[in-house]
């Protein structure tokens, strides 16, 4: 099966929103600081990030039969 766009950017948003969680550890917020601390966008990437995730969960069996 051939990634879109689609596909890609989802995957990257959510290897992105990972990131953020596993940064979180050591209490850092990847989000936060590359968007300088702008609550509006922060919670606009968090919810693009959240949308990304359930598309990719819905990509997920399309990938394993690689159709």
């Amino acid at each position: 099966m051939k990634l879109t766009w689609l596909d890609i950017t989802a995957l990257v948003l959510v290897i992105v929103g990972g990131l953020n969680w596993g940064l979180a550890v050591f209490d850092f917020n990847l989000v936060n600081q590359l968007l300088g601390g702008v609550p509006t966008l922060e919670t606009i990437v968090y919810g693009v990030v959240g949308v990304a995730a359930i598309y990719v969960a819905m990509l997920v069996p399309k990938l394993s039969k690689g159709q």
